[in-house]
């Protein structure tokens, strides 16, 4: 028996926003629209997936969607030229080892976007 990856759901209240914000922002294929949810495959494996039909559940930074990419810079720069709000810079983070930075998706999720150093 074999795993074919993995899918992890997440309630939104706007669909229609958060496609445009996880397609035209950040880049992500649809991968299924099944009408109440929508999945997203995620370069080099995984899936995201939102739905109408789920609570849309946050609490402080939890939790976090991260998406890794070896351009964290050229990232910023394309989502700050996107008029996407992100209150700090990318940073090294010494204690992980990684260089990030955070912003909110439309329902509030945080969204990290990072390399390993």
């Amino acid at each position: 028996m074999n795993w074919e990856g993995a899918i992890v759901f997440f309630g939104v209240k706007d669909l229609e926003r958060t496609d445009e914000f996880y397609q035209e922002y950040l880049g992500l294929e649809l991968y299924k629209d099944q009408g109440l949810c929508r999945i997203y495959a995620v370069p080099d494996g995984g899936m995201l997936g939102f739905c109408t039909h789920k609570e849309v559940a946050i609490r402080e930074k939890s939790p976090i969607i991260t998406l890794l990419t070896p351009d964290v810079d050229g990232w910023f720069e394309h989502l700050q030229k996107k008029g996407v709000a992100i209150e700090e810079g990318p940073k090294k983070n010494p204690r992980f080892n990684i260089y990030h930075f955070f912003l909110q998706d439309p329902d509030g999720y945080t969204v990290e976007i990072q390399k390993f150093l």
